[in-house]
């Protein structure tokens, strides 16, 4: 007699269903949809997975490709200064050219200062530290968003020269680091794999 199509195959029968089989039982359960900030912290108990996954190298990657973009945009803006500060006319007592050098120093060595320590967390989202991943999808999250209320608003355009390159990344950095593979990496417990003692080199 053949089985129906609704029955699980192995699964064995009993009183009004049918029992799940090992194979049913052993499946992966499905990753919530949402998860309280508490879960997104705690490392996951159980062997992790001990390789890097691609995703994760991925992610580490294009935060690096933000920060060459980051550094390419304050180097343009610094070719450009002379023109942007044209037609603006400050009231001081001071000469007008020293005051807009003294800005344009300020903007360089605080955007400097904030790519260079993205790029720290690069290094640590490479190496699978989960507090690294947070910290740059919350980024990339609030500078998508950023984008799309200056797009709407009017405020702002995206095209190449301005934020197109930046959103591009930050939605690619959001994809990767977000994945399944990704997150298991970074969550995993690591005190876990420090007790468990090397293996013997074999003769």
């Amino acid at each position: 007699m053949a089985a129906s199509p609704t029955e699980p195959s192995g699964a064995e029968p009993r009183r009004g269903g049918f029992e799940p089989t090992r194979a049913d039982e052993a499946a992966p359960a499905k990753r919530a949809a949402f998860e309280p900030t508490p879960e997104l912290i705690r490392p996951v108990p159980g062997p992790g997975p001990s390789r890097r996954p691609l995703t994760t190298s991925l992610g580490a990657m294009l935060v690096v490709l933000r920060v060459v973009a980051g550094f390419a945009w304050l180097g343009g803006i610094a070719l450009i200064w002379n023109e942007l500060t044209a037609d603006i006319e400050l009231d001081l007592t001071v000469d007008d050219p020293a005051a807009f050098t003294v800005a344009l120093v300020m903007i360089l060595v605080v955007g400097a200062a904030v790519l260079v320590f993205e790029l720290g967390v690069a290094w640590f989202v490479y190496r699978g530290a989960n507090w690294a991943r947070i910290v740059v999808m919350v980024v990339a999250t609030l500078s998508v968003l950023g984008s799309a209320i200056e797009f709407f608003t009017g405020e702002q355009d995206i095209a190449l020269d301005t934020t197109l390159v930046t959103l591009a990344l930050d939605i690619l950095i959001l994809l990767a680091l977000s994945s399944r593979s990704a997150r298991d990496y970074a969550r995993r417990d690591r005190s876990r794999d420090a007790r468990v003692p090397p293996e013997r080199a074999t003769s």
